[in-house]
């Protein structure tokens, strides 16, 4: 009887050619799933332009700022009372008002003093408005209906006429923080009422019916479940409620109810309309703010636009 010694066979050498490591695999197919999102977003990109048209919009802006600070003296936005009216030269590009102020300065130091304005009451708008949709529309009875009594009598009410009674009675003048903190007290009524009406569907669906079935409390499900599922429509809401908010501090400002130390692009168009530089031709003073005006809105409105796909399933294909 002899004994048979095994030798490597086949079997064997395919076992050699097993993976060393899970781990290369898992990075593999991290690499391969970021790859694919690239090419879903390029496409999304091309599909949608108007995305990235508005987003180029407000890029040009932001350069235009930040370039601009570099070739103008910040002080010159401030009013001089040795420099007279001028037209546009070599030595100030976009021409000075009757306060002597360097008008490329007041673009350059205004502009984003009014972003700041609008993006400051739209984050609190956004923000305050969410919680508020979140607790009504999941915990719904007494509290979904006080809420919803609140905004909707909020949203009758003209909000230009509370506007102007709270800034008219702020004692020393507005600075920009508060006009910020008062365009603010009524930018959170619209976005409850949109976000609680895309909450109410949300909270039917099976896995939050699953979520609370497994004994999660309210409150994990609102930040764990829902919250996730809602960025994309809280991102295009934040951009709807920041074009509102530049949108009511500039009619406050145009009405002399703003900083008027700050030179916002509101408080240009005030001085503009104080001294008719429309009627006595002194087209150098307005249109600046006009174009500066026209690229925010246009640029802040086609973001918009190119997030509603993302944020809105009915429309959504590929992203």
């Amino acid at each position: 009887m002899s004994i048979v010694t095994p030798t490597p066979g086949p079997s064997n050498a395919g076992a050699s050619a097993l993976p060393l490591s899970p781990v290369v695999d898992i990075a593999s197919a991290a690499q391969s799933t970021a790859g694919e999102r690239i090419v879903a977003v390029s496409r999304y990109m091309r599909r949608n332009l108007s995305l990235p048209v508005g987003l180029s919009m407000l890029l040009v802006l932001a350069i235009f700022l930040i370039v601009g600070r570099f070739f103008v003296d910040l002080e010159e936005s401030r009013a001089v009372s040795v420099r007279p009216l001028q037209p546009p030269s070599a030595e100030l590009p976009f021409g000075s008002d009757r306060q002597g102020r360097n008008l490329f300065a007041v673009s350059v130091v205004g502009t984003p003093m009014t972003l700041q304005i609008g993006l400051t009451a739209g984050l609190i708008g956004v923000g305050f408005g969410a919680t508020l949709a979140f607790i009504a529309a999941y915990y719904r009875g007494k509290v979904d209906t006080i809420i919803k009594g609140l905004v909707d009598t909020g949203l009758t009410i003209p909000g230009l006429m509370i506007l102007i009674t709270v800034a008219m009675n702020v004692r020393g003048g507005l600075n920009v923080t508060q006009m910020a903190l008062v365009v603010a007290c009524l930018a959170w009524l619209y976005p409850t009422r949109t976000i609680r009406a895309q909450l109410l569907t949300l909270r039917e669906r099976g896995f939050i019916q699953i979520a609370q079935m497994s004994g999660m409390s309210g409150p994990e499900i609102i930040v764990k479940e829902m919250l996730p599922n809602l960025l994309p429509y809280l991102v295009a809401a934040l951009v709807t409620s920041t074009s509102a908010a530049i949108l009511a501090s500039i009619g406050l400002e145009v009405l002399g109810l703003g900083p008027f130390e700050a030179p916002t692009i509101g408080m240009t168009l005030y001085w503009v309309n104080y001294n008719a530089a429309i009627i006595n031709g002194w087209w150098w003073w307005w249109v600046p703010p006009i174009v500066v005006i026209g690229t925010v809105f246009i640029g802040l409105f086609l973001v918009a636009i190119g997030l509603d796909e993302v944020a809105n399933p009915r429309l959504r294909r590929t992203v």
